[in-house]
């Protein structure tokens, strides 16, 4: 066939210029000259090979047997669980939990106790106008509570509440901790509440480990003046107000958009907490007096908040008086308050050390920055208390 290469195509023409039955001696030729070609042929073979075949068409997966893959969120709550008398309940697994989104059950993946998981401590002092007669006594206490709470790596990070949050000490040790309290002294200044909190849950957000249990302590009455929405609320708000004409009308508009403030401020520092998967817990040392007062009892509501909605507590003593004219009833006062202040710090060791993490994935598809609701039990409950988070914001 013209145009078509055969075997003979590729022998020396002097072979195939004569018929090959001419002579015996040719075939010989012939044979001798093809036993010097083997690695000619071969490749010239496997290549008329390769040009005839036809690649298969591959069967296609049956839709019902294709894998779908379906995106996860890693959700951590920290979960407290103590007895009747206080006291931390220790030793449970993965199947004493029960863990529920928006009523629909999970599928826990894995639970670690205190002993297991790194904790990681924010402690806030209020350093501003607002302290109290037993500041002193505060940071002894909290020392104290930093050196009984924490394993060897564990870490804790102090931030002072003034008129800007500080970091004075980040992610250091017990005792160097417990050191650096000693040195804290009163500044006098405002009380920027809201943004230290934020700050500090930030902090823990971007610097504590992954699976770490995140927890702020805050030692304060929570009455904000000047932190940025506080401070930019009031001040829009009082811009073009003149003194000799507020009339009653007017200072419940006033008081009304200081309150919005607050709130508007709180709701941040709420997801600031959620974000960072930190557990709030607060000593308030106004005490019960607090009551007396709509600044106070706003500031202590706002605390609650964070707590209850984290998983933590809000402590709020019942401090005796220490400023009477009697100076040995203060005395006295100021031991009663110390003792209780102390059995305070203790509670809430108790409670961290009955600090469990447990962890899920959630397959649900909530759209971004949805608060999705937690329903978190124990299968048993017995007379057991148990303190989690209520939910998280979808990131």
């Amino acid at each position: 066939m013209k145009g078509v290469k055969t075997f003979f195509t590729f022998l020396p023409s002097k072979f195939v210029s004569q018929p090959l039955r001419q002579s015996p001696l040719m075939i010989m030729k012939l044979l001798t000259t093809l036993r010097s070609f083997p690695l000619l042929l071969i490749p010239i073979l496997l290549a008329g090979h390769a040009v005839g075949q036809v690649r298969p068409t591959p069967t296609p997966i049956p839709e019902e047997d294709a894998v779908v893959k379906v995106e996860s969120r890693l959700v951590i709550v920290p979960v407290s669980v103590i007895n009747q008398a206080g006291d931390p309940v220790l030793g449970l697994k993965v199947e004493d939990f029960r863990v529920a989104e928006e009523n629909r059950p999970q599928t826990i993946d894995s639970v670690a106790d205190a002993e297991k998981v790194p904790l990681e401590i924010a402690l806030l002092i209020d350093v501003s106008g607002s302290v109290n007669p037993l500041f002193e006594f505060e940071k002894s206490a909290a020392g104290q509570f930093l050196k009984t709470v924490m394993k060897p790596e564990d870490r804790a990070t102090i931030f002072l509440i003034g008129d800007t949050p500080s970091a004075i000490l980040e992610r250091e040790n017990a005792t160097l901790a417990a050191e650096r309290l000693k040195a804290i002294v009163p500044s006098g200044k405002f009380t920027a509440f809201y943004d230290t909190v934020s700050a500090a849950a930030t902090y823990l957000r971007k610097n504590a480990p992954l699976k770490s249990r995140r927890v702020i302590v805050a030692l304060t009455d929570g009455e904000d003046n000047w932190s940025n929405v506080v401070r930019d609320g009031e001040k829009a708000a009082y811009r073009d107000i003149s003194v000799n004409e507020l009339t009653q009308e007017k200072r419940n508009q006033l008081a009304a958009l200081t309150d919005n403030a607050h709130r508007t401020a709180q709701t941040k520092v709420a997801r600031d907490l959620q974000d960072a998967d930190t557990v709030f817990y607060v000593i308030n040392p106004s005490g019960t007096s607090i009551k007396l007062n709509k600044i106070s009892m706003r500031a202590q509501n706002g605390m609650q908040k964070f707590a209850d909605e984290t998983g933590g507590t809000s402590f709020l003593p019942n401090f005796s008086p220490t400023s009477s004219k009697d100076a040995s009833q203060n005395s006295a006062n100021e031991r009663k308050n110390e003792a209780l202040l102390d059995k305070i710090f203790k509670q809430l060791a108790n409670e961290l050390r009955a600090q469990y993490l447990v962890q899920y994935y959630s397959e649900s598809n909530f759209p971004n920055n949805k608060f999705v609701k937690l329903s978190v039990g124990l299968q048993n409950p017995a007379t057991h208390k148990i303190k989690a988070r209520q939910g998280y914001y979808v990131k």
